[in-house]
């Protein structure tokens, strides 16, 4: 599609079109029942209006309908590269009416609006394809936008274009700055665009209304959201670390399903063919069908198509990766076509379950002795559908934290608790409160506020206490809830010390997942599946009072971190519920920790910081950082991208650091600076406590 030069009257012809182009088919698809979907925003709303901590009001609600055009609209184009002005206008009719439409079961504007970001997305793609094959001029002196919030949608044909001929331009230089020779540049650049074309052409009517449905919940508060059944389903899995399928970890890679990691355990690893680096190519489900074909499909529905009951099985066509190994040439291997057939088994997911393991102090610090018990918690998870049936054996992070501390006392005991929580995004309340009776002898764990503004205090029901020595409790700007419910209880009991970033996430709320469907009768006779949501229903607060919403917990002892430089936090997110204070619970803290040995551990841990070299480094790099956040554009110019290649390189430790992955085989307290100083630490904090024993003698 080409673009010509516009008066400023044809600007307004062409604004006035695409206006129309907009209303045309939006009348159109208005015609068009959806009775299921519209059901289902039905149910959603009641819901909310029942049950939300705000008390929220959906229909006749200018304010709230306002927000959830907008936020939908930026959902589809956060970039504010394939919308302009005129389709936002001609969209936006009746954006104050959303609210009162969607509550009486019209959610037309949702696929409207996708509707047409979907032809916008065709449009854009054939005028990078053009683009691409374009000469590009690296020695201009020009930048691109970062921050695209600060950016007006493009009023005119010339400027979307010249939007895209940056992020072309963008595009190229970043694989020229990694040698890529330019036709196979170009090539990828293209291919990238026609699998952005594909993935969202194929999104279906269900995960339209899932996008839909959680820009309105997201207009609330920023953990509501409405989850399709399959959503729905990967949460059950996060939550009880158990699912059914192959065994095979996915990526999407050029438009091909790749595997990432074998799972240990499952069927991809007992049948031992699939290995790391093959890509699936196809698909029977059924395992006894036709071959569906799954290039360039979204990777979400190949790996629907892979999952099934446990003991069913499925066939993978499979383009295996091709491996040399010149040291040892009888494993090589030469990419070729097959089909294995798997029975999908049950699979554990060990890699988020908690871990335990004890190190010798003097292994990582000279000259200090010591056996340290560590103690990772990656998740706050619990198998509710297995307690529920009285299994046995369900998945519960407090009996696998009791376990591990069972352990360390069969080894012989140890000197110190670390207990990492860093990563550690929360998941079940009932988990943390169990977790935390484990380290008190009784009294309040959390206070809960719920909707009517009742206080509900939780008390510990374990009477005994699994660990009663010093313990230093690790946390990041990503320990979030469930941990910071945690946190929250050893700092309050002084039951020992908080380590790492200035403070936790700052979650203070708690949400319920309600299924939506119909109760009663009607529901026994029509129980279809339309999902869940997951909706805030109350507060918590610390026992002394304090919300953690925001504010985080505080750590007693700071260590330099990126993550505190990086807009992670709750008080970063749009539509976060505010801070606030309670009366604080009735309850008797320990003497394990006071203000001048916090005092003290923080002045021993400072010199130490300051004197490192490693730590020196990240300040460094954490000063790079910041100068990168504070940059309005980013540069177009080759040699000026060749001067900031220390900064990419930041920028992708950064996206490492924040991205959760599952976490590999290895160990579960690596040593390095950072770790170390921990220790060292967690040392000091024992050495004063035995002072102030001896002291009191």
């Amino acid at each position: 599609m080409r673009f010509p030069a516009t008066s400023r009257a044809g600007s307004t012809l062409i604004a006035v079109t695409l206006a129309l182009a907009a209303s045309t088919i939006f009348a159109h698809e208005a015609a068009e029942p959806r009775p299921a979907e519209s059901r289902t925003a039905i149910l959603v709303c009641k819901l909310i209006e029942e049950n939300h901590i705000g008390h929220v009001r959906i229909g006749d609600n200018e304010e709230l309908s306002s927000k959830l055009f907008k936020r939908y609209i930026e959902l589809l184009d956060p970039r504010k590269l394939y919308f302009t002005q005129a389709d936002v206008d001609g969209l936006g009719q009746d954006k104050t009416k959303l609210g009162d439409l969607m509550k009486h079961g019209n959610v037309d504007f949702a696929y409207n609006a996708f509707d047409l970001f979907l032809k916008r997305v065709a449009e854009r793609k054939a005028i990078a394809d053009t683009l691409v094959d374009q000469k590009q001029d690296f020695t201009v002196d020009e930048g691109m936008i970062i921050d695209a919030e600060k950016l007006p949608w493009a009023k005119t044909d010339e400027e979307i274009r010249e939007r895209w001929r940056k992020q072309i331009k963008y595009d190229l230089l970043q694989l020229k700055l990694e040698d890529t020779p330019d036709a196979e540049a170009r090539t990828r650049v293209k291919k990238r665009y026609h699998l952005n074309l594909e993935n969202w052409t194929q999104m279906d009517d269900g995960e339209k209304l899932e996008l839909y449905l959680s820009a309105l919940t997201h207009c609330l508060d920023p953990h509501s959201s409405y989850m399709s059944p399959q959503t729905r389903d990967e949460f059950r899995i996060s939550m009880e670390l158990r699912l059914e399928g192959i065994g095979a970890a996915l990526r999407e890679e050029d438009g091909y399903t790749v595997v990432k990691q074998i799972v240990p355990g499952g069927a991809a690893e007992k049948d031992g063919r699939l290995k790391i680096g093959d890509k699936i190519i196809g698909v029977d489900s059924k395992g006894d069908g036709e071959i569906l074909p799954v290039v360039e499909m979204k990777l979400n529905k190949v790996v629907r198509l892979i999952r099934g009951p446990r003991g069913t099985k499925v066939r993978l066509q499979v383009k295996t990766a091709e491996h040399i190994d010149l040291k040892n040439p009888a494993k090589n291997r030469k990419s070729q076509v097959g089909v294995y057939s798997l029975t999908r088994r049950t699979i554990e997911l060990t890699s988020q379950e908690v871990k335990g393991q004890i190190i010798q102090a003097s292994d990582r610090v000279k000259g200090s002795p010591g056996r340290i018990g560590i103690l990772n918690i990656p998740s706050f998870y619990r198998d509710f559908n297995g307690a529920s049936s009285g299994e046995d054996d369900f998945k519960s992070t407090a009996r696998d934290v009791q376990k591990v501390l069972d352990n360390f006392k069969r080894q012989g005991g140890i000197d110190l608790l670390i207990v990492d929580l860093r990563g550690n995004g929360g998941g079940a309340l009932s988990e943390a409160i169990e977790v935390s009776g484990l380290f008190i002898e009784s009294g309040p764990i959390v206070q809960v506020k719920t909707p009517g503004g009742e206080k509900d205090v939780h008390p510990d029901t374990n009477p005994t206490v699994a660990y009663t020595g010093p313990m230093v409790v690790l946390t990041n700007r990503l320990s979030a809830s469930a941990s910071e419910i945690f946190a929250g209880v050893i700092k309050d009991y002084r039951r020992g010390i908080i380590v790492g970033d200035n403070s936790t996430h700052g979650k203070g709320t708690v949400q319920n997942v309600m299924p939506v469907g119909q109760s009663g009768l009607a529901g026994l006779f029509n129980p279809e599946d339309r999902g869940a949501l997951k909706l805030t229903i109350s507060q918590f607060y610390r026992v002394n009072g304090d919300s953690t919403q925001n504010l985080g917990v505080p750590s007693d002892v700071v260590l330099p971190s990126l993550l505190d430089h990086m807009d992670l936090g709750e008080s970063s997110l749009e539509n976060a519920l505010k801070f606030e204070h309670i009366e604080a619970a009735d309850y008797q803290p320990w003497n394990r920790v006071n203000p001048e040995m916090v005092s003290l551990l923080q002045r021993r841990s400072q010199t130490r910081v300051a004197t490192d070299a490693e730590f020196q480094k990240l300040n460094k790099e954490i000063g790079i950082f910041d100068e990168r956040k504070a940059r309005k554009q980013i540069s177009l110019n080759l040699e000026q991208r060749k001067k900031e290649r220390i900064q990419d390189k930041l920028e992708e430790k950064k996206a490492e650091e924040v991205t959760s992955e599952e976490t590999t085989e290895g160990p579960i307290f690596a040593s390095g600076y950072y770790n170390n100083e921990v220790l060292r630490i967690g040392l000091d904090y024992v050495q004063l406590l035995h002072s102030m024993a001896t002291a009191g003698k």
